[in-house]
């Protein structure tokens, strides 16, 4: 069993920026993939980016840019960092890892962009 803990959110201004961390209780090294999603009051969650094992990535038009995606395997961590902060960013943020053909999330960490 897999345990994620996602820790950094806050609250930021506009143009800010927040990093984003991801823990994972043992070895992230044979993930298939691990990934950030988000989701704000009265949306559905919605996929902002991806890490593969290889260290490919790829990312959602609205964050592209702005956000980058690392994973580090002998920390057993991934990172989200975001720059460039808009108050549509404004969601709770999860960690998803997929370990074989098992799926793993975190509780979720809120971000708030606000003036």
């Amino acid at each position: 069993q897999v345990q994620l803990v996602e820790s950094g959110g806050g609250l930021v201004q506009p143009g800010g920026s927040l990093r984003l961390s991801c823990a994972a209780s043992g070895s992230i090294f044979s993930f298939v993939k691990m990934e950030w999603y988000r989701q704000a009051p009265g949306k559905s969650r919605e996929l902002v980016s991806t890490i593969f094992r290889g260290g490919s990535t790829n990312y959602a038009d609205s964050v592209k840019g702005r956000f980058t995606i690392t994973r580090d395997n002998a920390k057993n961590t991934v990172d989200l960092q975001m720059n460039s902060l808009k108050p549509e960013d404004t969601a709770v943020y999860y960690c998803n890892a997929l370990a074989d053909t098992n799926f793993y999330w975190g509780q979720g960490t809120q971000v708030t962009v606000s003036s």
